[in-house]
């Protein structure tokens, strides 16, 4: 039997050789924690090769994702389907083993890392998904959802903001499965972190309500087994294990400083640390013995074969709760929410009164939550502004049923994160709600959620200078364009309650990414609407209005409540005689996913008098107008007055919009 150091050596000549070989990489942190992983990975992670999508698996996020290698060498150790000629392509195009790990494209890999500190975040949102769907399912003798979530992190994650968002939230939320082992080298990129990180964290994490061991030998195979076995006593508390760790662990000349964080070691260093390690094998050659001591296929099937069992037996003793489990790790929309859905939208066709969009959005929540057990959401300090919660809305922390409602506190960026973790442990889904300007707080975790195409839906109310006297800190300007640079995104901007509606239907019938929601505090205009154009909403652009019977002398494309202006305007053209098309426009991005020849049906190309208006940025319009084309837009911060003397001195009247469609028709 090899020895541990043989094991932990295996892990750090893996990850030596794949950056050596790409001439890029991180070594560094592979080679001081690889004494860590190979206890973790060997002595405690549950999980199965053989099938990595294995629902009860301990889940492990390596939040210092740039140590990728080191995740890489465990999954090819482990026997997850990872070829050692995918370590020799390391960082080469198309790959398995990307730079950092990504999701869809590793076996075995639980969420995208790499921005420092997200995976933390991640991983406390699949702690609390753990901890919710086995509040709801377990029952005595038959613990369906039972499992571990342990984290790597570095000094880098811990001096992320978003790190102190969660960790504190983490330990409110009681999330006792949660076990973070913390890197604790004192190196960075940029040397010594003594000089700009001097945090007493061991107190930090106390203060928080952690369970926090300290000063454990990371280099100490029996400490690092005795941390472990002590973090998984208490069920109340997460867990932070503090080891003390060396950076670039046995290179003769290079550990210990920042020179192995993120550069090859060099030939000569590469042989030197052989040497000094006693490692005798050639790059990429593992030996049998050590092979074998690794191989956890055999632990996975059987494993993943007892919890196979212990569901068939729960399936017999609880046959609906069963079949409700089964439906939620399906991830399919319940039927009953699509109905709940379709009767709203045709309530809201019928309604004659203005309400504003975070209004309407609310119905749709005291509709859907019920028909949506497993839908999670949460605000950030805001849910009775953005209305985010209904009656059957439960708190998280007190709900016996495990519940699915989180107060997030004034976390913008955590919240995001976590209902990015939600989604990507499997069996619920998740909304947020905070307002549109401080999506800004939240744009990196809404950013991962579409590279990971995660289905979460993000509700931001207060869409524009509308909501009044809060003034410019508050009111977004170039905040729906920034949303909309972010690919593989949905931003929704509605512009009355049925389109909120049909907006809340579309993002969660979406499975391959996000969704922003765009809501108005003020009051918007019921449109009236034939049936074919209601169906039409979901493709993100539409003619809402024709006044010509034939012809078309110019298009006004407008979204949420600016196109109440661009109706208001039409019909003022059309006494003139003139035939406007109206085009309201909730989603650039579904829209652009439509055919050519519908989106040439809505904005034909020969017809070139185009004006667009929203109540925010103006750049990203011109695509649709040209050139020759008119934007009433803003370019400019708000200001702090009520809304209805904010819309005239800005320009957004009816007024104004007929003026620039006059312009372009003269």
């Amino acid at each position: 039997m090899p020895s541990r150091r043989d094991l932990a050596n295996a892990i750090r000549f893996l990850a030596i050789d794949a950056v050596q070989q790409a001439n890029s990489g991180h070594p560094g942190m592979p080679m001081g924690m690889a004494d860590i992983a190979e206890v973790l990975w060997n002595d405690f992670l549950r999980h199965d090769p053989n099938d990595p999508k294995w629902f009860n698996r301990d889940r492990f996020v390596l939040s210092n994702g740039h140590g990728s290698m080191l995740h890489y060498a465990l999954l090819h150790l482990a026997g997850y389907a990872l070829s050692i000629e995918e370590l020799r392509r390391f960082r080469q195009l198309h790959s398995k083993t990307p730079g950092h790990p990504e999701v869809h494209e590793t076996p075995g890999i639980e969420t995208t890392t790499g921005p420092l500190g997200q995976g933390l975040a991640n991983a406390v949102g699949m702690a609390l998904a753990e901890k919710i769907l086995a509040r709801r399912f377990n029952r005595p003798d038959f613990p369906l959802v039972d499992h571990y979530t342990y984290v790597f992190a570095g000094d880098g994650c811990l001096m992320e903001g978003i790190s102190h968002e969660v960790a504190s939230l983490a330990a409110t939320l009681q999330l006792g499965k949660l076990i973070v082992l913390y890197d604790d080298n004192g190196i960075s990129i940029d040397g010594k972190v003594s000089g700009w990180f001097t945090d007493d964290t061991p107190k930090r994490f106390e203060a928080y309500g952690w369970e926090v061991i300290p000063e454990v030998d990371g280099h100490n195979p029996e400490a690092i087994k005795a941390a472990l076995v002590t973090a998984a006593a208490d069920p109340t508390k997460p867990t932070l294990i503090c080891c003390k760790t060396t950076i670039g662990y046995g290179s003769p000349n290079k550990q210990g400083s920042e020179s192995t964080h993120g550069a090859p070691l060099g030939a000569a260093e590469v042989a030197a640390t052989r040497a000094a390690l006693g490692w005798t094998h050639a790059p990429f050659e593992i030996p049998a013995d050590i092979a074998d001591a690794f191989d956890a296929r055999a632990k996975g099937r059987r494993w993943h074969g007892d919890w196979d069992a212990l569901r068939a037996r729960y399936q017999e003793a609880h046959p609906q709760l069963a079949a409700e489990f089964e439906r939620c790790l399906a991830g399919e929309l319940p039927s009953a929410a699509r109905e709940a859905l379709d009767g709203l939208i045709a309530t809201f066709a019928a309604e004659t009164a203005a309400i504003a969009s975070r209004k309407a959005s609310q119905r749709v929540l005291e509709a859907i939550v019920p028909a949506i057990p497993e839908l999670v959401g949460g605000s950030a300090d805001l849910a009775h502004s953005n209305y985010s919660i209904v009656k059957s809305s439960r708190d998280v922390v007190g709900a016996e049923d495990g519940g699915n409602y989180v107060y997030y506190g004034v976390r913008e960026f955590g919240m995001s994160a976590i209902a990015n973790g939600l989604v990507l442990h499997g069996g619920l889904r998740a909304f947020t709600a905070t307002f549109l300007v401080f999506s800004d707080y939240a744009r990196n975790a809404v950013r991962m959620g579409c590279q990971m195409h995660l289905p979460v839906v993000h509700v931001y109310t207060h869409d524009s200078i509308g909501l009044g006297e809060d003034g410019p800190t508050h009111q977004p300007i170039e905040h729906l364009a920034s949303l909309r640079l972010i690919p593989n995104n949905r931003v929704w901007r509605p512009c009355d309650a049925v389109e909120t509606a049909v907006a809340w239907k579309a993002a969660l019938e979406r499975r391959d990414g996000p969704a922003c929601l765009a809501l108005s505090r003020q009051n918007l205009a019921p449109q009236v609407r034939t049936a074919e154009q209601i169906a039409a909403i979901a493709r993100g652009g539409y003619v809402l209005l024709d006044t010509g019977s034939d012809a078309i002398d110019a298009i006004l494309i407008a979204t949420g409540s600016e196109v109440e202006l661009a109706m208001q305007a039409a019909r003022a053209l059309a006494a003139e005689g003139r035939a406007i098309r109206v085009v309201s426009m909730p989603c650039v991005e579904a829209f652009e996913a439509q055919p050519l020849e519908y989106r040439e049906s809505v904005l034909p190309s020969w017809c070139r008098r185009r004006v667009a208006i929203e109540a925010g940025a103006t750049a990203g319009w011109y695509r649709y107008v040209g050139h020759e084309g008119h934007v009433v837009g803003l370019d400019r911060f708000g200001a702090s007055a009520p809304d209805k003397v904010l819309w005239p001195y800005f320009g957004f009247t009816a007024e104004r919009v007929a003026e620039q469609a006059r312009a372009l028709l003269a």
